[in-house]
């Protein structure tokens, strides 16, 4: 399983957490996802079939685009 940090600036409150989390958790092989309002990060952790590419196009498609990562992959 693989897990990576990510900076979401557009992060301003818990409905933007929670539209990620929600949103992220429907892919399939993604196994958790935990988005902070106060650090405006995302932790995502994942296995196959779903990989990183598909995680940030589908935060990229809310409106939530990564900015830099934290803990790379």
């Amino acid at each position: 399983m693989e897990t990576r940090t990510v900076v979401v600036p557009n992060i301003s409150c818990g409905h933007c957490t929670h539209t990620i989390e929600m949103e992220l958790s429907e892919l399939a092989g993604v196994r958790s996802v935990k988005a902070d309002v106060a650090t405006k990060q995302v932790t995502v952790s994942w296995e196959a079939p779903a990989t990183w590419e598909q995680i940030e196009a589908l935060l990229k498609e809310i409106n939530y685009p990564p900015a830099e990562t934290v803990t790379p992959a």
